[in-house]
């Protein structure tokens, strides 16, 4: 008799939630392959226009024309990372990484100040370096996909004097591509965050150096780009003398769970119930096609509510308008194997490696006949600062502080959840700051390093440790 994970692991809630499920999804493919391959584009942009205007007559939506308004609208047209970068005058470089297992991966620069154009590109500025890696289902475009410049991390470091990179996961937008594999086929996508540790990490930051000629990095990661770099440094001990500080900003390491609690439960109890949902390529990749028939600010809605329904965010700390702009660039493919290995993660409670043998029943005795590798995070030895939303409900601080290393630093951001630190209201005067100061003390003199270690910081104190 074949082997069926989930015999005797399901309630029959999570029975009736499975069959709808999978009753959702089906529907859903459908309708994707009449509108993509049945509907002509002027059909396809009149429901974009009907659903334009049912939002404005049932919502009583008054037409603006404020400056955030307009600068929405100029965000929400830009294509791709390079114009959303010249909206507010920067001039951006392209670059492409080989890992070591044959993807390509695409690396974006900002080496000169607003108005400025380097003479020659692809050379080092001689300034120091910054690379900045995004989370899950994201690419580089979320750094710079802001409504004033002014909350954009990445535009502050430029203008601070920083040369600045920002990478791409294997898969997104910008490295959909392999020399061994199409992306068209599920051996592409075979890869969870093991891979993005073991390879797509290192070897793009031995890239930026190269070409900065510079020894040493600093890197700022969000969310999933955090649990990146925790998983390299900690497996790759030589990368550690190249990164001078590793800055987290809403840090994912071990999360606890979703807020929902039948899709939590349902998919602790079994993480490869996903397979069976999306298949093994790429998840949630018809994102896209909805984003291309929906009005902008109903797409923000589903988007909101889908938050608060998963995660119980409620973005109050981002405009309207700003959520209009972002959640338009904030979608990009990732591997269905990828959220497969956080699940387990979260089944767990531990920052493991990918767990291949996944038919393995978990035994719940006093001594475990097997446990998946885990990443020895406290071995990290470059200098590590939090920088965290005390209402991201991803976020144990304390869970998380006993799995680094001591002289880790975390600094709470008061009423902040998980995408607030990237688009919020008041990024530029309690996010970025805090960056800034992290930066001065680590990319100077290396020997006062944390004086006092493993301390949370409150929000209305200053970082005299630093």
């Amino acid at each position: 008799m074949p082997r069926v994970p989930v015999i005797g692991r399901l309630s029959s809630s999570d029975y009736t939630a499975l069959v709808l499920g999978f009753t959702f999804l089906a529907f859903e493919s459908l309708l994707r392959l009449v509108i993509v391959l049945l509907l002509p584009k002027p059909v396809i942009n009149w429901f974009y226009r009907r659903s334009r205007a049912l939002f404005h007559h049932i919502g009583g939506h008054k037409r603006e024309k404020t400056e955030e308004k307009k600068a929405c609208d100029r965000v929400l047209s830009a294509r791709d990372f390079g114009e959303l970068c010249s909206l507010y005058g920067y001039t951006h470089e392209e670059h492409v990484v080989l890992t070591k297992d044959g993807y390509l991966l695409g690396l974006h620069r900002l080496p000169s100040k607003m108005g400025e154009r380097k003479a020659n590109p692809g050379t080092s500025t001689g300034k120091p370096v910054v690379y900045l890696h995004h989370g899950l289902l994201m690419n580089s475009e979320i750094w710079v996909c802001l409504t004033d410049p002014k909350r954009s991390l990445a535009f502050a470091l430029v203008e601070r004097g920083y040369d600045v990179w920002f990478g791409n996961n294997r898969g997104n937008k910008y490295s959909k591509k392999s020399i061994h594999h199409s992306p068209r086929s599920s051996k592409f996508w075979d890869f969870s965050i093991d891979d993005f540790a073991w390879h797509d990490i290192p070897d793009s930051i031995t890239y930026i150096l190269q070409v900065a000629k510079a020894e040493k990095l600093s890197y700022i990661g969000f969310s999933q780009g955090t649990a990146q770099a925790f998983a390299a440094l900690s497996i790759h001990p030589q990368l550690n003398e190249k990164v001078d500080v590793f800055i987290a900003l809403a840090p994912a390491m071990s999360p606890a769970g979703l807020a929902a609690p039948i899709v939590d439960g349902l998919m602790k109890s079994s993480p490869t119930l996903l397979f069976l949902f999306f298949g093994r390529k790429s998840i949630l990749s018809s994102a896209t096609m909805w984003q291309s028939i929906i009005y902008p600010p109903i797409f923000a809605q589903v988007i909101d509510r889908s938050l608060v329904w998963l995660f119980n965010w409620h973005s109050r700390n981002i405009s309207t308008h700003q959520k209009i702009a972002a959640y338009a660039h904030l979608y990009s493919f990732a591997s269905v194997k990828s959220v497969v290995h956080w699940f387990q993660i979260m089944r767990n409670g531990a920052f493991q490696m990918y767990d291949d043998d996944v038919l393995s029943p978990v035994v719940r005795t006093s001594v475990s006949s097997y446990r998946p590798a885990r990443f020895p995070t406290r071995n990290i030895v470059t200098p590590i600062v939090l920088l965290y939303g005390d209402s991201d409900s991803l976020v144990d601080i304390d869970t998380m502080l006993a799995q680094l290393p001591e002289h880790t630093l975390a600094r709470r951001l008061r009423g902040y959840e998980h995408l607030d630190i990237l688009w919020g209201k008041r990024v530029d005067k309690d996010v970025i700051p805090e960056v800034l100061l992290a930066l001065d003390q680590f990319t100077g003199d290396q020997e006062d390093i944390l004086a006092e270690s493993g301390t949370i910081v409150d929000d209305d104190a200053i970082l005299n440790e630093f």
